[in-house]
């Protein structure tokens, strides 16, 4: 339990919708990732959430990656996916990623759904329903950018 609080105290330093929005993500993310051991990385840019079946990177399938005005799910290790609709974003080899705009609202769109799906089944469905999964705190990184966006600043003349 002690690191779901930790996991939490990395969230709050977002903005209260985009916290709440990836928690909705998460609690999605678990109930497709049942068992998942949740690799945490509090990295420079981003704060990583890493869906896995192992401790290490190379057992990472699924990522989500909260930047300070959104959030991304990416895929790893499954690509290329069959991808009609062309939601995938990035040219890597083994990784891309979607850009979550509505939150756990874009994981249950059917397009969105379907990649996730083809995913799973590319890497011999390794979620076990039943599993007991686990928040495991990789790494935190000493120095990191803002988790906030920037606030605009307001000229004189828009004030009056």
């Amino acid at each position: 339990m002690p690191n779901r609080v930790e996991l939490d105290s990395f969230l709050d330093k977002f903005t209260p919708e985009l916290a709440k929005s990836t928690r909705g993500v998460l609690k999605a993310m678990r109930k497709l990732c049942p068992g998942a051991i949740e690799l945490v990385y509090d990295n420079y840019n981003a704060l990583a959430i890493g869906f896995a079946t192992g401790e290490r990177v190379k057992d990472v399938w699924f990522s989500i990656a909260v930047f300070p005005k959104w959030a991304s799910l990416f895929f790893f290790r499954t690509v290329p996916l069959a991808d009609p609709e062309k939601l995938l974003k990035g040219a890597g080899r083994t990784t891309r990623h979607i850009v979550l705009k509505d939150g756990a609202g874009t994981l249950a769109e059917p397009a969105v759904r379907a990649l996730i799906d083809q995913a799973l089944e590319k890497a011999g469905r390794p979620f076990k329903f039943g599993g007991r999964g686990r928040i495991v705190i990789k790494s935190v990184s000493a120095r990191q950018r803002p988790r906030r966006p920037p606030q605009k600043a307001t000229s004189r003349r828009s004030r009056k």
